[in-house]
């Protein structure tokens, strides 16, 4: 049962969102306004943060300037007007301080400045007299108290914030100071001075820096954006041209404007593009005058070899007269004779496909048939080597629309280099089919090929092992033209196999012509053990009996306990005769 999809979806979600977060994957011009946008931020958020800093000490130390001067002069006419009441009475003297005080408090513009007077050391009788309520008694502290006490001549102060009618805390500052009047006594004087102006002019400041930082920052970025077009709009058409010719336009070119690095590149790019189509016009010249040459000689030596085809027939016909040394010279000349015309041949299909001249004879063929007589075809060569045929015919219809005379060169072929590189070793040839497709594997267990040579094992003239002898005369073309059959018919021919444990080679053609292959009926990777192998295909599907060198019986013995002659006793009872006549016994005694 499959899994729900919601439990496979979470997966490729996660995949499709941490590549989309990568910034790798981005655009450039993303990237270039985004690092432009940050980083003109960050300036921006760092020169604001400056310019606001520099203005608030600059306020705060002008207007901390002003308020200890008024203090100092606010000090020296509190001395004179108490000088002047030294013979007046406590009354008088409390009338003064406190028309004195609510007029100092008032002036700087209501809540601006507000005063305490407070009597340390009297004689006369002056209680502590403040400009508003008394709540500015406790904004003064003992430790400030002291300060002023300590530095009687001098003007102490510090920030504080001090709440307002509606419950905000506006910045001030206070400060102290002491007044010594011969004759009067001494007293603290403390003034409240509001910054609260100050405080609105900073706010006011900050709001046009960051509004001034808002507008630079939305010009920046359009500046970054029209750059980053100006950038990445030549690389864009530059790659629209580089997919082009990728595609295999080679006249495709860059337009190139002005005399920048970005033309220098677009001009780079066009050099090497008139270069890449001259070499290829070149090299297609060549081909074509290769292919030209292969074609004319190839039909040229057809009459030539003609003829020393006939003569060298006429001499292994006559070959007995000769003497013995001429017997084996007139062996070797009959022989180097077909492996040419075998060559000569293939360099004439391959001039076909070079051409585009070959075409598909196809009609419906049985898929199965077409293996079996590939298998006779080769048996005398499999009998010679000491290899065995081990052939497993599917269930069901095997029929396709095919060109049975390439179909059968591809099986020949195949078999023919398994037989040649199995080692001796049994030969497994299997088919099968499905609704869209005909497949045949051939797998041998010898030498072998490695994955990395298997992708190269259908190159014209190409050998794993150049040092290997060929035994059986093979030219090097056979696999390729194989291959050019298979994809001339819409199929595939693959290759797989491992370095000393052998190959696998399989066939997979569609059913009907211009049926696009998605799967194969067979699999390509398979063991070579030989019990794996056993299992991973079903067992004789046409319930042939397997018999080799190993599993023949001693005909000049009669031991019926023999499980061979047991089995074939128990096929053939006594009376019948052998199943010669039955087309299925005849069928499957081609896998022997």
């Amino acid at each position: 049962m499959s899994a729900p999809e919601g439990a496979r979806s979470p997966a490729p979600r996660r995949d499709r969102l941490r590549q989309a977060a990568d910034p790798r994957s981005w655009s450039l011009a993303l990237r270039v306004v985004l690092v432009t946008t940050l980083l003109s931020t960050l300036a921006l958020l760092a020169v604001g943060a400056y310019l606001s800093t520099v203005i608030a000490d600059g306020l705060y130390e002008q207007r901390r300037d002003r308020v200890l001067e008024e203090t100092v002069e606010v000090r020296d006419e509190l001395g004179e007007s108490l000088a002047q009441l030294s013979g007046a009475t406590s009354t008088q003297q409390q009338d003064a301080v406190s028309a004195f005080v609510q007029s100092t408090g008032g002036q700087g513009g209501g809540d601006r400045r507000e005063v305490a007077l407070v009597p340390v050391e009297t004689t006369g009788t002056v209680f502590p007299v403040a400009s508003s309520d008394r709540t500015l008694f406790d904004e003064v502290d003992d430790e400030f108290a002291a300060a002023v006490a300590a530095q009687p001549d001098a003007v102490s102060w510090r920030s504080i914030g001090r709440e307002n009618e509606t419950g905000r805390t506006e910045p001030a500052l206070l400060v102290g100071t002491r007044v010594v009047v011969p004759g009067a006594g001494s007293y603290d004087l403390y003034l409240i001075y509001s910054l609260q102006e100050e405080q609105e002019t900073l706010a006011f400041v900050q709001r046009v820096i960051l509004g001034g930082g808002l507008v630079l920052l939305s010009l920046i970025l359009g500046i970054a954006i029209a750059i980053a077009r100006m950038v990445t709009t030549p690389l864009k058409r530059a790659a629209h041209a580089a997919e082009r010719m990728a595609a295999g336009d080679l006249t495709s070119r860059v337009e190139v404007a002005g005399a920048d690095e970005l033309a220098r590149v677009g001009e780079s790019f066009n050099d090497m593009a008139r270069s890449l189509e001259q070499k290829v016009d070149d090299l297609t010249e060549l081909s074509r005058v290769q292919q030209r040459f292969v074609s004319d000689v190839s039909h040229e030596l057809r009459t030539p070899l003609t003829t020393i085809r006939m003569a060298s027939s006429v001499l292994d016909s006559r070959r007995q007269e000769l003497p013995g040394e001429l017997q084996r010279t007139t062996e070797l000349l009959a022989a180097q004779v077909q492996r040419f015309e075998v060559l000569l041949a293939d360099l004439l299909e391959i001039s076909r496909f070079d051409a585009g001249a070959a075409q598909l004879e196809a009609l419906r063929e049985d898929m199965d048939a077409l293996v079996m007589r590939a298998v006779e075809d080769v048996r005398p060569l499999a009998g010679a080597r000491g290899c065995l045929l081990d052939v497993r015919l599917g269930e069901g219809a095997s029929t396709a629309v095919v060109d049975a005379r390439r179909v059968d060169r591809i099986l020949r072929n195949l078999l023919t280099n398994a037989i040649e590189h199995g080692a001796g070793s049994p030969v497994l040839v299997q088919t099968a089919g499905d609704e869209d497709a005909v497949a045949v594997v051939v797998q041998d267990f010898g030498h072998g090929i490695s994955p990395e040579d298997a992708r190269r094992v259908f190159d014209r003239f190409w050998r794993a092992d150049p040092s290997r002898a060929r035994t059986l005369g093979g030219t090097g073309l056979g696999l390729s033209i194989s291959a050019s059959d298979a994809h001339l018919h819409g199929g595939w021919l693959q290759a797989w196999g491992q370095e000393g444990e052998g190959a696998v080679f399989r066939l997979t053609l569609p059913r009907r012509p211009g049926t696009e292959l998605v799967r194969s009926p067979l699999r390509l990777e398979r063991p070579f053990d030989r019990a794996l192998a056993d299992a991973a295909v079903s067992p004789t599907p046409t319930g042939e009996i397997r018999i080799g060198p190993d599993l023949l019986p001693d005909l000049d013995t009669t031991d019926l306990d023999h499980p061979a002659v047991e089995d074939a006793a128990a096929r053939h009872p006594e009376g019948e005769g052998p199943a010669e006549d039955d087309p299925a016994e005849e069928k499957d005694a081609g896998a022997r």
